[in-house]
C-alpha cells in the first residue's frame, strides 16, 4: 500500500509547491510555461480553463473555442466564440486566425490549421480516421497537402502516445503521411503504396486497407465494421428462443398437472367421507325409524315405543322395574318437532306430532 507509481508520486511532490494551470484572469503567467503534456500531447499552461497567457504574462479570457461544448465551463458561463469558415482556433484558444498556406508552421496534428489545395474534394480524408483535414496535413510542424502519388517520395512523421491497460503503459506510435487516400507512406522506402487487403501481410495498421493489422502480422477486418453473422445462426438462435418457451410452457402445464391430480384426488377423498358420513346417518335414521314404528302386542302401530302401555300402565312384556327416584325421561326430540305455523309435518310419510310434556307421569 505504500507503494505508488513514479508518475503519481512526482505529481504529488509538485502539487505542493507549484499550482500549474490554476492562474485565472489577471493574474500572472509565463508563456515559457507553454507546453504540450508528454504521451497525451495536450496543451497545457499556467492559466486556468477560461484563460490563456498573453505576451504581457498575465492571463485573460479566451477569444476562442474549438470544441462545441469547452471544458472547465459552467452550463450558464458563456462561451468564447467559434472561428468562422476560413479561419482557425489555435492551441492557446487566443483568437481566431487565418488558415496557413503551403509551408507554414504548424501546431502538432492541427491539419486543420493548414490552407486546403484546390482539388480538396478528391484528396479529402471522410473516414473520420484523421488521415487528412480537406486534403491539408500537418506533418513535422508543417503545412503539407495530401497529394504525393503512388511511388513518389513522401515524408512521414511518427508519434509516440502513451497507452495504458491492466498490465501497465505501453507506447502507442501513430504514422501519418502525405500520399493520396488508398495510399500509405513507407517508412523504410519513404514510397508512396498501395494500401493492402484483408489477409496480406502487414506490420502497421497504415498498411492496411481496413486500418486494422493483428497481432498475426494479417491485415484483419477494420474495427468499425459492424460484424454479420450467418442466416444459419440466426435460425439456431430463434429455434433455441422458442423450443425454451414451449419447453417451459411444456414444463409449467405437467407440474399444474400434478397439482391439480392431488388437488382432485383430496376432493374425492373428502367427497368419500362425506357419503360414508351420509350413509351411517341413512342408517341411523333408518334405525331410529324401525325403533319408533315397532308394532304393540295387539298388532297396532304405535307413536311410539315405550315400556309403559298406552293407558299408562305398565306394559306385560316389560320386566323393567319403575326407579322411584329416577329422573323424567326427556323425549327424543330426532322426529319430533314443530312448524312455523303450529301444524303437523310429515317426512317420508309419517306425521310427526308434538309431545306434551307437562303431566306425563
Amino acid at each position: 500500500m505504500y507503494l505508488l507509481p513514479t508518475t503519481l508520486f512526482c505529481f504529488l511532490l509538485l502539487s505542493s509547491t507549484v499550482k500549474a494551470g490554476t492562474q485565472t484572469e489577471g493574474q500572472s503567467c509565463d508563456v515559457n510555461n507553454n507546453r504540450l503534456q508528454i504521451g497525451t500531447y495536450q496543451f497545457w499552461s499556467d492559466c486556468d480553463s477560461q484563460t490563456y497567457c498573453t505576451a504581457r504574462g498575465t492571463c485573460a479570457k479566451r477569444g476562442c473555442r474549438q470544441d462545441d461544448f469547452p471544458f472547465g465551463y459552467a452550463p450558464d458561463d458563456e462561451l468564447p466564440r467559434k472561428c468562422p469558415r476560413g479561419e482557425f482556433c489555435p492551441d492557446e484558444m487566443s483568437e481566431c486566425q487565418v488558415l496557413l498556406p503551403v509551408g507554414s508552421e504548424c501546431q502538432l496534428n492541427r491539419d486543420d490549421q493548414c490552407e486546403a489545395p484546390p482539388n480538396f474534394p478528391e484528396l479529402a480524408d471522410d473516414s473520420d480516421r484523421g488521415i487528412n483535414f480537406n486534403g491539408s496535413v500537418c506533418l513535422k510542424n508543417i503545412c503539407m497537402w495530401a497529394n504525393v502519388t503512388e511511388g513518389d517520395t513522401c515524408i512521414v512523421e511518427n508519434t509516440f502516445y502513451i497507452a495504458y491497460s491492466a498490465d501497465g503503459e505501453f507506447p502507442d506510435i501513430r504514422s501519418r503521411g502525405n500520399c493520396r487516400l488508398g495510399l500509405y507512406c513507407d517508412g523504410t522506402s519513404l514510397k508512396c503504396l498501395k494500401e493492402k487487403a484483408i489477409g496480406d501481410s502487414c506490420t502497421a495498421d497504415k498498411e492496411c486497407a481496413s486500418w486494422n493489422c493483428e497481432p498475426s502480422g494479417k491485415c484483419g477486418i477494420g474495427a468499425d465494421v459492424p460484424r454479420r453473422l450467418a442466416i444459419w445462426v440466426y435460425i439456431v438462435v430463434g429455434i433455441c428462443i422458442f423450443g425454451g418457451m414451449f419447453g417451459t410452457l411444456v414444463g409449467l402445464f405437467f407440474w399444474h398437472s400434478k397439482q391439480r391430480d392431488a388437488d382432485r384426488e383430496k376432493r374425492v377423498q373428502y367427497w368419500r367421507e362425506q357419503n360414508a358420513f351420509h350413509q351411517n346417518l341413512m342408517q341411523m335414521r333408518e334405525t331410529a325409524r324401525a325403533s319408533i314404528i315397532s308394532p304393540n302386542q295387539n298388532g297396532i302401530s304405535s307413536a311410539r315405543s315405550t315400556i309403559y302401555s298406552r293407558d299408562g300402565a305398565l306394559s306385560d312384556e316389560s320386566q323393567a322395574p319403575i326407579m322411584q327416584n329416577a329422573a323424567p325421561k326427556a323425549s327424543s326430540g330426532l322426529r319430533n318437532y314443530l312448524t312455523e305455523d303450529n301444524s303437523s309435518d310429515y317426512e317420508d310419510g309419517m306425521m310427526m306430532q308434538t309431545t306434551d310434556r307437562k303431566n306425563r307421569f
